[in-house]
């Protein structure tokens, strides 16, 4: 992206880390749902983006961010069909990119929100979000018409993120969510969603919807048409599989820990006064975002540690001490808590 949140050294390794994020096997099989209903040869699809067929035996596995994006673009190629063969009906290739060519040219969130609706609800039967707003409040609200094919609810969940994170680039900040709520009960990977929402989650709602704050609705656009044409060449995928989370806490603990586990880590009160916050503000801060300075290491340990078992040229050794672990034992029990195999096993799935 042209306009990072951050400048110089931080971004790049900001962007290192995004690169290093992991997505649960579910997702991988859950967006390959469609096109293995249709027949198609998802195993190609697989290999294609880097992803063993054999490592999704592994019931915890799961796929560096970029392969995923891959993956996507892949199948959205091979099908010509962005709902993946989930939708009410087939959104041909390049229905994402005419909508984003239409609202760059918009002056504010609002309006590239309200645009991109109007467009949307041109296709019939329609599958999109639409702005309402009461009060100080606003929501994005799911309309979605029409039969679909959606048992992992991976085309639900999708349009959400998209609209939300596409707007987000748009206007250069994320649009903090106050709250997510879900039209059907907790799916059974529904601890996933503390880290792709980063806000309270209810489900069994009335309504599938994103509430935040009105006041984001006023930011103006600040992207332009050579950035868009940039974003066009990864994006919706790199939306769905490397959200910019530089402006959460979250985020920015994993650029402050960096990659580098060999050495100590900083303390939390060390990493409350770089980010000019006090300890107890930051717990809280975390806790909105659903999680805390032990899960941020420890995930981010996880994701370098299956980065690592990628390289053939490392030993399982090597890696323990690369993440963080003086003692191979210790490493191997960490994984298996972490993906429910040792890692000399999820190293033979990845290599199939």
């Amino acid at each position: 992206m042209a306009r990072g949140f951050y400048d110089g050294a931080a971004s790049y390794r900001m962007a290192k880390l995004m690169s290093d994020l992991t997505v649960s096997r579910h997702f991988v099989q859950a967006a390959l749902s469609g096109a293995k209903r249709l027949g198609l040869n998802t195993g190609d699809m697989l290999r294609d983006a880097g992803i063993s067929p054999d490592l999704l035996r592994i019931e915890m596995a799961r796929v560096n961010s970029d392969q995923f994006s891959s993956l996507l673009q892949i199948a959205w190629h091979r099908m010509d069909d962005e709902f993946l063969g989930m939708g009410p009906r087939r959104a041909r290739a390049g229905t994402f990119a005419t909508m984003c060519a239409l609202v760059i040219e918009c002056p504010t969130l609002e309006a590239v929100y309200r645009r991109a609706y109007q467009f949307s609800r041109l296709f019939d039967p329609m599958a999109t979000m639409e702005l309402e707003t009461s009060g100080q409040k606003a929501q994005l609200v799911s309309r979605i018409e029409g039969e679909i094919h959606d048992p992992d609810y991976f085309l639900r969940e999708s349009i959400l993120v998209i609209w939300h994170r596409l707007g987000s680039w748009l206007v250069g900040q994320p649009v903090e969510l106050e709250k997510a709520e879900f039209n059907y009960p907790r799916p059974a990977h529904g601890d996933e969603y503390r880290h792709i929402f980063h806000c309270p989650l209810e489900f069994d709602s009335d309504r599938t919807a994103l509430t935040f704050d009105k006041r984001f609705l006023s930011a103006p656009v600040i992207r332009d048409k050579p950035e868009i044409l940039q974003f066009l060449k990864t994006s919706p995928a790199d939306l769905l599989s490397r959200p910019d989370e530089s402006n959460t806490f979250t985020g920015k603990i994993r650029a402050l820990i960096g990659r580098d586990f060999s050495k100590p880590l900083p303390d939390f009160e060390w990493i409350a006064s770089e980010l000019h916050t006090s300890p107890q503000t930051l717990r809280r801060r975390l806790k909105q975002e659903n999680t805390s300075f032990q899960e941020i290491k420890d995930l981010l340990r996880r994701d370098m540690a299956i980065y690592y078992l990628g390289r053939q040229d490392l030993s399982i050794n090597d890696i323990a001490e690369k993440v963080g672990f003086t003692e191979p034992s210790t490493f191997h029990r960490a994984f298996k808590k972490w993906t429910g195999v040792t890692p000399g096993a999820y190293r033979e799935g990845e290599r199939g």
